[in-house]
């Protein structure tokens, strides 16, 4: 049985929980040590993952620093993990800088959207066909049998909103920067939804001061754990 992959949530959020704001321009959240720790974090996965709205809003390079990515060389790595990619519709744009990395992203979408992609990503991307669509199980399952081991999950609301509903994700990174949005419109970490996990306190793994921001990590219920059944 392939071995589904360890998959951390990481979000940087304001005082009130919310991970961007409704302008043009993205908010910047996390500060400098924080982006340091994000950037080490990466190093240590096989695989980075967001959805089709962050590729849209954000226009994310998804790569590691030249330095980590030297040092993942020398351990026989390729230099940046794996950029992945889940859309259901299939309107990426071919202009993301994410298509010119050294390393190929893969894209995951249902059957229909898939002859579109291919067509306008051509050799910069392998799109994976997946019959119910990019679910989180189905992701992680095909992520497994890539020889991915551990996961990094960027976003955006969505994804993670879904990775948590499905009992997908063992650890969420939250960084809480010392702003207030005070937009109603602007996203949130977490959108509505039946979580198993609801109603449980989850295991605080980790708390650490990083410049003006305090990251906390915590442990997550995955789908079938005894815990999270009890």
């Amino acid at each position: 049985m392939t071995e589904s992959p360890h998959t951390i949530l990481s979000c940087a959020s304001s005082l009130d929980g919310r991970i961007d704001g409704t302008g043009p321009e993205r908010l910047v959240l996390s500060s400098r040590a924080d982006l340091d720790r994000v950037d080490a974090e990466r190093a240590g996965c096989d695989a980075i993952l967001i959805g089709a709205g962050t590729l849209r809003r954000d226009n994310p390079r998804l790569r590691v620093s030249p330095r980590r990515g030297a040092e993942r060389a020398e351990r026989g790595l390729p230099a940046d993990p794996l950029p992945v990619v889940l859309t259901r519709s299939g309107r990426l744009p071919s202009d993301r800088v994410l298509w010119n990395g050294d390393r190929r992203a893969l894209v995951y979408c249902p059957p229909a959207a898939a002859p579109g992609l291919r067509r306008r990503l051509g050799d910069r991307a392998e799109v994976a066909e997946l019959a119910a669509g990019p679910e989180p199980g189905a992701v992680l399952a095909d992520l497994g049998g890539r020889g991915v081991r551990r996961l990094f999950v960027e976003g955006g609301q969505h994804i993670h909103t879904a990775f948590l509903a499905a009992g997908m994700a063992d650890e969420i990174q939250l960084s809480i920067a010392p702003l207030i949005v005070g937009e109603a419109g602007a996203p949130r970490f977490v959108g509505s939804g039946s979580f198993p996990q609801s109603g449980r306190r989850l295991q605080l793994l980790e708390t650490r001061v990083l410049e003006d921001s305090v990251l906390l990590t915590y442990r997550c219920h995955r789908a079938g754990d005894r815990e999270a059944a009890a």
